[in-house]
């Protein structure tokens, strides 16, 4: 089985009206030990992040990024995004 590691998400800019209430510097673990999902974060942007986070879970990374252990990612509004930066740290 693969390593697995720790993805958190981190608020790195808002703009427009969230109406998931994510503002900027906030952060959620997406996978820690288990959990189902990280409290406070709006659905909407979990779901785009997810095929993202799970490459950063197990490993992957993105060719286009300059740290192999991050990536970015917007949630799914276009009048008001919210872009995540993902890290992937040690359990």
């Amino acid at each position: 089985m693969a390593e697995e590691y720790k993805v958190v998400a981190k608020v790195i800019s808002q703009k427009g009206i969230c109406y998931g209430k994510q503002e900027v510097g906030q952060e959620f673990t997406i996978w820690e030990d288990g959990e189902r999902g990280p409290q406070g974060l709006c659905p909407w942007a979990l779901c785009a992040m997810f095929p993202f986070a799970t490459v950063l879970r197990f490993g992957g990374s993105f060719w286009w990024e300059e740290d192999p252990d991050k990536t970015t990612v917007a949630c799914p509004d276009p009048r008001n995004p919210v872009v995540y930066e993902l890290r992937r740290e040690e359990k």
